[in-house]
């Protein structure tokens, strides 16, 4: 007996890549459960799918940054619950210091669909009852015929997992220019914010400042240096200058929005601007400037 559920949840994450470096995703997860039937006529009953299998899977994999841990251009060290990071990408190295909770060390070569699912699988077979034969994810983006972007970023003041340094999203936006929609500013920022870091202003500290590995080559002309004190712990992390839009502010949702509108408005002056920017899928927020 085959038991499914579409769209469970969606896993809003960042990744290691050693092409386009630090590159915040959103998949959507469909689960396929096959197994005998319990004492209650079922394979799992929905309730302890949505909770159980939900619950898993953002344990492990959601708000964290994943790593390829057999890529051959990290490094990386533990000691206790703090683990250092280096890596190596073609558009220059990342170095960080954070919890490990920060972190899902995945021990692939690449980040991908398959990596990933392999991985939570090994996790959800922990979890779930005996009779629960078989495990089976489906991995999936949104489908999108608008423009997009791929955006990482860490929330200091958030409560929950969003205070994480090195977590993402990918995001469509829509832009109404005087009430019309005006697919020239979706595309901007697609392009301007393609594999970006949004660092909040007040984390920017100097990279000599920071306590990082060893390994770690790096300077105010060639990296940002990011810092704060957060609940779940000490966040530090280093990122190639170009790979950073410097934000006046937080980096919520609310407030993006808040920016995309104003920084429109100052580059044109006569138009009234409305921006519908998402954080990741189906949720986000709306600004008029």
């Amino acid at each position: 007996m085959q038991l499914f559920v579409k769209d469970l949840t969606v896993i809003d994450f960042s990744y290691l890549c050693p092409i386009r470096g630090m590159v915040g995703e959103s998949w959507i997860v469909d689960v396929l459960l096959d197994g005998g039937l319990d004492e209650q006529n079922m394979v799992l009953d929905f309730s302890k799918v949505k909770k159980t299998i939900k619950n898993t899977i953002d344990d492990v994999a959601d708000h964290r940054l994943l790593i390829p841990t057999a890529c051959g251009e990290v490094r990386w060290q533990q000691k206790g619950d703090r683990v250092w990071m280096d890596f190596s990408s073609k558009l220059g190295d990342i170095h960080l210091a954070c919890p490990s909770e920060a972190f899902a060390l995945i021990p692939t070569e690449v980040i991908d669909f398959e990596s990933v699912n392999s991985f939570l699988i090994k996790a959800l077979r922990e979890a779930l009852p005996d009779n629960v034969e078989g495990i089976s994810l489906t991995l999936r983006n949104e489908v999108l015929d608008t423009p997009y972007y791929h955006y990482t970023h860490g929330l200091r003041k958030h409560d929950g997992n969003c205070q994480r340094i090195a977590h993402g999203h990918r995001s469509p936006i829509t832009v109404f220019e005087n009430g019309i929609a005006a697919p020239k500013w979706d595309q901007y920022w697609a392009d301007r914010w393609q594999d970006i870091y949004l660092g909040s202003e007040e984390d920017v500290v100097d990279v000599a400042t920071l306590e990082l590995s060893k390994q770690a080559d790096v300077n105010d002309n060639s990296h940002y240096g990011f810092h704060y004190q957060a609940p779940q712990g000490d966040f530090q992390l280093a990122m190639p200058r170009d790979c950073c839009d410097i934000i006046p502010h937080d980096t919520t949702v609310e407030l993006l929005a808040q920016f995309i509108a104003e920084t429109m408005a100052h580059k044109t002056p006569s138009s009234e601007f409305k921006v519908i920017a998402f954080e990741g899928i189906g949720k986000g927020a709306i600004a008029v400037k």
